[in-house]
């Protein structure tokens, strides 16, 4: 089951915000917060936040555990743009752009955890495969005689 969670009018450029989604995507939702608290970064605050949401959605709303929900998705999105100017010089005017975003992060209980460990355990027999394989394929080589004709 996936859980959403929006925070919208984010006083944080959508840009900014990014960098940090786009670091705990995938995670569990317990690593996530872990990563997002030591980041320091104001959009780290703002995504936390959100993230934080969604986990209170998840065990209230729909009776999740929070150990078995995973960031399936966590996407920034441009808000509204404030203008606003400053004066300059010889009377004319510069443009400031106040950027707002729309933080979007998604649970699901569905995805399977990766850890580093379960990378490392798969990547261990996949290479273990791969040698066995080759080994029998060399060991016939070696015990066929040439044909006589």
């Amino acid at each position: 089951m996936q859980v959403i969670s929006i925070y919208k009018y984010a006083k944080i450029s959508a840009f900014k915000a990014r960098e940090v989604t786009r670091e705990i995507q995938g995670l569990p939702a317990a690593a996530a917060l872990d990563l997002l608290a030591f980041t320091p970064r104001k959009a780290a605050n703002l995504v936390a936040k959100t993230l934080k949401s969604a986990i209170a959605n998840a065990e209230n709303n729909n009776n999740l555990r929070v150990d078995s929900l995973v960031v399936k998705e966590a996407v920034v999105g441009e808000g509204p743009t404030a203008k606003r100017h400053q004066p300059k010089a010889r009377g004319s005017a510069g443009p400031i752009l106040k950027r707002s975003s729309h933080i979007r992060i998604v649970l699901t209980d569905e995805v399977k955890v990766i850890t580093r460990e379960s990378k490392r355990l798969e990547a261990a027999a996949a290479k273990k495969k791969t040698s066995k394989a080759k080994a029998q394929k060399a060991a016939p080589a070696q015990n066929e005689t040439p044909k006589a004709e």
